[in-house]
């Protein structure tokens, strides 16, 4: 060639020929000779200098190209099961590669965050670039941050939203671009640091952290839950539709109605009762609980099934829910709407006139809902003011619903489940995101109405499988640890109550203690040790009781739009009783167990993200109010502090002992209190305290108070006394400093 290549002819060489791209191999393919090579090396450093190819060794790769191994992290799964990657060093100024995985049988499992070591290869399909297949697993990546990304004059620096308030640097090439004050998601970079911090990455950019529904979005990110739907899932969700088969009961002449919240937008359950005509059941009752059919559109093995499986359960937020099925399915089909023929597995149940159960029926069926009511105006109604919607159905559809409830009543009373009636509070948000007001949830009759219905319906699932010796999920709620039970009896006993021992626990016990103490102003304080000292509840193949609901047998079949354990036990009712298609199929049956386990933690990580955003909306509440005191009752001790819990909204801040003036607190772990040195003042669970709000922040959720009083008694700053030991201490360095400034002055 007797003139040098052009650049496209040069980049088209190194992008078809990753192999062989150094300057000699380049040399050759253009048949460039002599001074022609000298002219080749400065037009190849110019390429590197303008980024348009990247020097590697001693050869030159495109930089919006992958070479043929690198290291790449794996991302979410789709519905369908393939697991993509994106590589984790990527200099291109075009988005980074999206590259399928493709698996050989002796390939270990991958999850999400994981890093490989990967060969690639070029494909050509519209929604991935490349193919990787594993050469070897690496470590696995610590865990992602969240937080604020802040511009400096060195580069940025990522302030975490963790309470820890840890900071990260970044430098101006590894920020993508990222503006100051953004929520940024980032990686730590491991042995590399400056200005005294671990450096970062930043991975994603997730917006204006001030904006609306941007304190959900942090909880989203940060603990991973998937919140936007693949298109198979809503192109499936999308082409579903409700037909009545032969196996299909008609129950559209029964006049169900669906209670709930005023705001709710699901409908999953009606319920309907009459007294019983049975001779011999004089007194009882009939009661019908029907619960939407979602196993009739939620195929097993689909992607709505994998998506729906891969969530676990709807997550809930005062500001938006991350929902478990695409609207289509839990805002539309699958929805008991007013007036609406809707699919649904309903068990039709006989009780007597003290509360137990007689017998159940389960029916696969269609049903009508007559009236879709909230739990605030069927109470008024019961109270005597029945407004124009209940008022049609008052005298035979509300009044029975009452009726058997106060059977259902009589039969819990004797089997006294843990009665923890805890204050619960709501945040109400204006439009724009901020929080409006934080109150207190009324708790109705009708509310705890349809929880017995519901409890009742779900034990009959539980019990009819268990005949029927079908595989499914039990609901799980063991006794407390004896160690937890141990801290719950010094907690009392410090209160001056007593929590017997040698004896098997009941909750009978537990409910004797909690209504002991609700006459006093520890009430709160028995109440939350009680909720602690309880053991998670879970999902699992085998049956070890509901403590809790002092339940032998216990299941979840009420709620399948939400969670994915009412799914299966939904199946397993259609294959266990011939109801049709949609049964739990033989491979669902073999991984239950993997299953219980995933669903158990995804539940438990719905639970964390919304009490943290909780948390931050609280601190953003009162993120205006600071210098403002406020009432309150202590929650908790350790040896850096105490937390008080604000009677008005519920908020919890830290109270750190280094700010209790001067005395030194001793913490004791027995009883769980801080002992001052000088003073003796003793700070323990449930005392009544008296703070002043220091400071808030609204990203973390951090609150901290400064302490004015504990039980009306202001805390005493105290003059630490110096011992003789540190007084001669100070007495040799100034001794000694002298003896110093006399010989260098003697120097000079």
């Amino acid at each position: 060639m007797s003139k040098l290549p052009t650049k496209k002819q040069i980049l088209d060489w190194i992008k078809d020929n990753p192999k062989k791209s150094s300057k000699r191999e380049i040399a050759k393919a253009f048949r460039i000779k002599g001074s022609m090579r000298v002219e080749l090396k400065q037009f190849l450093k110019e390429l590197t200098l303008s980024g348009e190819i990247d020097k590697n060794k001693k050869s030159f790769k495109n930089p919006n190209q992958l070479p043929s191994v690198c290291i790449l992290q794996m991302m979410a799964s789709t519905s369908d099961g393939d697991l993509f990657a994106r590589p984790v060093d990527w200099k291109g100024d075009v988005p980074a590669p999206i590259i399928l995985m493709v698996f050989r049988s002796s390939d270990p499992a991958l999850a999400y965050g994981d890093r490989v070591l990967a060969k690639v290869s070029i494909v050509y399909d519209e929604q991935y670039q490349y193919e990787g297949r594993i050469i070897r697993v690496l470590k696995k990546t610590p865990k992602n941050t969240l937080g604020i990304y802040k511009e400096t004059s060195g580069g940025g620096r990522i302030l975490s939203i963790e309470k820890s308030g840890r900071e990260w640097s970044v430098k101006l090439s590894d920020a993508l671009g990222a503006k100051d004050g953004e929520l940024v998601e980032a990686e730590q970079i491991k042995g590399q640091r400056a200005s005294g911090l671990n450096a970062a990455r930043v991975i994603n950019i997730v917006g204006d952290p001030s904006g609306p529904k941007a304190v959900s979005l942090i909880a989203i990110h940060q603990h991973g839950i998937p919140h936007q739907f693949p298109e198979d899932v809503l192109n499936e969700s999308e082409n579903s539709h409700f037909s009545v088969d032969a196996k299909r009961e008609d129950l559209t002449k029964i006049p169900f109605v669906t209670i709930d919240p005023s705001d709710a937008r699901d409908h999953d359950d009606a319920v309907y009762s009459h007294p019983d005509k049975d001779p011999s059941n004089i007194g009882g009752h009939v009661l019908w609980v029907a619960i939407a059919d979602v196993a009739h559109f939620v195929k097993p093995g689909g992607a709505l099934d994998k998506e729906a499986r891969k969530r676990g359960n709807s997550t809930y937020f005062a500001d938006r829910v991350v929902p478990m099925l695409p609207d289509r399915l839990s805002g539309d089909l699958c929805s008991i709407h007013e007036g609406i023929e809707r699919p649904c597995l309903a068990v039709c149940m006989t009780i007597d006139k003290s509360g137990k159960k007689l017998k159940q029926t389960f029916h696969r069926a269609k049903i009508k809902s007559v009236a879709s009511l909230n739990y605030e105006e069927v109470q008024k109604s019961v109270e005597g003011t029945v407004n124009e919607k209940v008022k049609p159905h008052f005298k035979n559809v509300i009044k029975p619903l009452y009726e058997s409830y106060f059977c259902l009543k009589k039969s819990k009373d004797v089997r006294q489940p843990l009665d923890l009636d805890l204050p619960e509070r709501k945040v109400e948000l204006f439009k724009n995101g901020r929080v409006k007001a934080v109150v207190l949830k009324e708790r109705f009759d009708s509310h705890r109405l349809i929880e017995e219905f519901m409890i009742l319906a779900n034990v009959a699932a539980a019990e009819e499988l268990s005949k029927a010796r079908s595989e499914f999920l039990y609901r799980v709620h063991e006794e407390p640890t004896p160690e937890k039970l141990n801290a719950l009896r010094e907690v009392a006993k410090s209160a001056g109550f007593n929590l017997a021992k040698g004896q098997v626990l009941q909750t009978s016990h537990l409910n004797d203690l909690l209504t002991k103490s609700k006459q006093s102003d520890l009430s709160e304080l028995i109440s939350m040790t009680t909720l602690r000292s309880m053991s998670q509840a879970y999902y699992s193949r085998e049956n070890f009781g509901h403590f809790g609901l002092a339940l032998k047998k216990y299941a979840h079949f009420t709620s399948p739009i939400r969670r994915y354990s009412d799914l299966i036990t939904h199946r397993a009712l259609i294959s266990s009783l011939g109801l049709g298609c949609g049964g739990l199929n033989e491979m669902d049956s073999e991984k239950l167990e993997v299953t219980a386990k995933h669903i158990s933690d995804t539940e438990r990580r719905s639970m964390v993200a919304e009490r943290d955003t909780t948390d931050r909306y609280l601190a953003s509440y009162l993120s205006e109010k600071v210098g403002n005191e406020f009432e309150g009752k202590i929650s908790g001790v350790a040896k850096f502090g105490f937390f008080v819990r604000l009677n008005e909204s519920g908020a919890e801040g830290i109270v750190p002992v280094r700010t209790l003036g001067t005395d030194f607190y001793y913490y004791d772990d027995q009883t769980n209190t801080l002992r001052g040195s000088e003073t003796g003042l003793i700070i323990g669970l449930g005392q009544r305290a008296t703070v002043r709000l220091k400071e808030v922040d609204p990203i973390a959720g951090g609150i901290a108070f400064d302490a004015l009083n504990i039980d009306g008694e202001k805390i005493p700053n105290i003059q630490k006394k110096r011992s003789l030991r540190s007084i001669r201490r100070k007495i040799n360095r100034n001794k000694s400093g002298s003896l110093k400034r006399k010989k260098k002055a003697k120097r000079s």
